[in-house]
């Protein structure tokens, strides 16, 4: 019985760590996606955790994440740079985003359960009220839970392993040209639409509203291509 006590007081430490983990995740996830952390520029360890005020350990297993997803490159000896971002990349990555998730608003439309459908249509109007007023923070944070929320009502732990490397980056181009190519209100009523079609359990609704809002990323990816910068 002596034993269970250090027992819980590791799992328990290990949940603290965890929890910290995904916290730095999600906001060194933000510092990149929305530019604080521009493309090449150069980050440590002991520089985050300053700026998080967060220990070093939930900010290494956060930066580990992070390149996995190819949205920082862990350079042994020389630290951690931000990725650059590539148009061509970005196009190749939509060839391979728009069958995924198709596939992910149909399971999502299929396998949802009651509070998850009514959180997506929760979503399509937070959606709908971030279109309306042009709030492009608003519209990124939303846009994160609408992706986590579909790769948890999807139930198909494939599907959540090749998106997970897909959001972030395809967010982060979105969140660098679209003042220049895009247009941030039809884009979070598009993702309005999916939310909308997945609460009410319609999977060609979503998989058709999924290849519209896929086919306005791909025009705006392409226009970034002739925009001066």
């Amino acid at each position: 019985m002596k034993r269970a006590q250090p027992v819980r007081r590791a799992a328990a430490e290990l949940d603290a760590v965890l929890t910290l983990t995904d916290k730095a995740y999600t906001y060194l996830e933000e510092l990149i996606v929305t530019l604080q952390l521009p493309p090449g520029s150069a980050v440590s360890e002991a520089m985050l955790s300053r700026r998080l005020r967060i220990g070093r350990t939930p900010i290494r297993e956060a930066l580990q994440r992070l390149a996995r997803e190819r949205l920082v490159k862990i350079l042994p000896r020389r630290g951690v740079i931000v990725s650059d971002i590539n148009v061509n990349s970005q196009l190749r990555l939509l060839e391979l985003r728009r069958e995924v998730e198709r596939l992910l608003g149909r399971c999502a439309a299929r396998r949802a359960g009651p509070e998850e459908r009514a959180r997506f249509a929760e979503l399509a109007e937070l959606f709908e009220k971030s279109a309306r007023r042009n709030d492009d923070t608003t519209f990124m944070r939303i846009d994160r839970e609408f992706n986590e929320l579909c790769l948890r009502a999807a139930r198909n732990e494939f599907t959540a392993g090749a998106m997970a490397l897909m959001q972030s980056l395809s967010r982060r181009f979105w969140y660098l040209h679209y003042k220049q190519a895009a247009d941030m209100p039809e884009t979070a009523k598009l993702h309005a639409d999916i939310a909308r079609a997945i609460a009410q359990g319609d999977e060609a609704g979503a998989a058709t509203a999924v290849d519209r809002l896929l086919d306005k990323i791909e025009s705006f990816t392409r226009a970034t291509i002739s925009v001066d910068f």
